[in-house]
């Protein structure tokens, strides 16, 4: 984790521990997102969606928080609805 651009809410670290999504599909889905969308609510929380090749081209799902320096990655995980919309 030395090298992982972004810091990781409590709440994000053990959703992401829990489900065994890497750092690394992280970072990449938050760099280059295949879809971006702004919360409805909170404008201050983005999610970046992106398939994973090595996942069976499952998409991830990275809900973070753009106005914290360094973004705060608040959640992550497979959304089984966007399977295949990419």
């Amino acid at each position: 984790m030395e090298n992982f651009p972004y810091s990781l809410t409590e709440h994000g670290k053990t959703r992401i521990q829990e489900r065994g999504i890497r750092l690394e599909w992280i970072c990449d889905t938050v760099q280059n997102p295949q879809k971006l969308r702004l919360d409805p609510e909170d404008s201050s929380k983005c999610y970046a969606f992106r398939a994973i090749p090595e996942y069976g081209d499952r998409v991830l799902r990275v809900i973070y928080n753009r106005d914290r320096t360094p973004w705060a990655i608040v959640s992550a995980y497979f959304d089984r609805n966007m399977k295949g919309k990419l």
